[in-house]
Order: C-alpha cells, then sequence, then structure tokens
C-alpha cells in the first residue's frame, strides 16, 4: 500500500518550490489551445445550467483555469495542495476564493457543487490510490453536476509512469480513467484526445462525466 501522506507530502513540496516558474509559464498557455478552450467552455455551460451550486476547480495551481471558469461566467473557487500555489493564486485573482486542501479529503457537504474540474491535477496519484479520489468528487458533486478531467493518455499502453518535470507522474488510458469515474457513480457525456502540439511530450485525454443518481 502506498503511503498516501507519503506521496502528497512530496507532490506539494515539488510544487512549492517552482511555484514562481510555474506561474510565469502557465500563465498564457490557453493563448495556443483552442480545443482545450473549447471543452472548458463546453464544462462551463453545463455546470451553469445545472446551478446546484457553486464549481471547484481541484488541483488549481496558481489560478489561471479557475479565473478563465470565472470569466464564462462560473462561481468558482480553487483548492490546491502546495500552499505557495495558493498564495500566488490569491495575490494574481484577489477577488476569487483560493484554499488548500487535499482532493481526497474535500472540506465540503454532500452534493455542494455543481462541478468538478480536475485539470491535470490526479496525474500524480499513483493508480492503486485512484479510486477514492473519484469516490470523494462524487460526493461533493450534486447528482446532475458534471465532472471534467484532463490528463496524460497513454496512447495504447497500461497505466505508464513518466518522468514529468515537477515530479512523479502517470499517463492513463482514457477507458481506464473512464472505468474508474463510471465505478464512482459518474456516466460518460463525452471524451476528447488532443495530439501533442510544438513543446508538449504526450497526447491529452479529457472526459467529461456526469454525477447519476
Amino acid at each position: 500500500m502506498t503511503d498516501t501522506s507519503s506521496y502528497l507530502d512530496t507532490t506539494a513540496d515539488a510544487y512549492d518550490a517552482i511555484a514562481d516558474v510555474y506561474a510565469e509559464l502557465v500563465r498564457d498557455a490557453y493563448d495556443a489551445l483552442p480545443l482545450d478552450r473549447a471543452l472548458l467552455a463546453a464544462f462551463a455551460e453545463l455546470a451553469s445550467a445545472h446551478d446546484a451550486g457553486p464549481v471547484a476547480e481541484l488541483g488549481c495551481g496558481p489560478g489561471q483555469t479557475t479565473a478563465l471558469l470565472r470569466d464564462l461566467g462560473l462561481d468558482v473557487f480553487g483548492i490546491d495542495l502546495s500552499p505557495v500555489m495558493i498564495d500566488l493564486a490569491r495575490e494574481s485573482y484577489p477577488d476569487l476564493r483560493f484554499e488548500v486542501g487535499s482532493m481526497d479529503a474535500l472540506d465540503l457537504p454532500d452534493g455542494k457543487l455543481s462541478g468538478i474540474l480536475s485539470w491535470y491535477s490526479v496525474i500524480h496519484t499513483p493508480p492503486q490510490e485512484l479510486p477514492p479520489y473519484f469516490a470523494e468528487f462524487r460526493r461533493v458533486i450534486a447528482t446532475g453536476g458534471h465532472l471534467l478531467l484532463g490528463f496524460f493518455e497513454s496512447e495504447g499502453l497500461p497505466v505508464t509512469p513518466f518522468d514529468h518535470k515537477v515530479t512523479t507522474a502517470y499517463r492513463w488510458p482514457i477507458e481506464g480513467l473512464a472505468e474508474l469515474a463510471r465505478e464512482a457513480g459518474f456516466v460518460e457525456v463525452g471524451r476528447m484526445l488532443r495530439e501533442p502540439i510544438e513543446g508538449e511530450r504526450f497526447r491529452r485525454g479529457h472526459l467529461l462525466m456526469r454525477a447519476d443518481s
């Protein structure tokens, strides 16, 4: 069994150490990602229509995607494991709410959210530890609310660790993550695979899921 506190501490410390550099790298990243922007816009439209509560971005980093969702009309807040990232997010977007927290133990009531965005934020979780994350997502999303996942896709391989620039991460087959979400009580709405653009190494996977009754 993986020591949960160990990999969480390792991930938080790794992102704390590179937070300033990371924030600068991702600040304008969506300018070159029209497909990603379109998918986030679709998620925002669905979450707005459901209107059962706010939306949470889990693993929000320095807050640029949380701010994008705000600009798309959502009542949104961000949670991240890294205290330094949260400090940067609060400094950059003082009108938004950001909190330090872990995705596997959210300080939220059952059914509180209209949606969750997990945008490349489960990638550092060891595969055997991931099912409880999906169970926690389902607990806090209202029935009919939506979950959008972004991740590195394995391109026909099984779950594969790789040398992410921050700390060890995992590439997942899209069907593998879809099955974990289904087991937790989600139904699939749609999926998108995007080939890497210049400067990216791997195919990107995206899953849009709805919390089932």
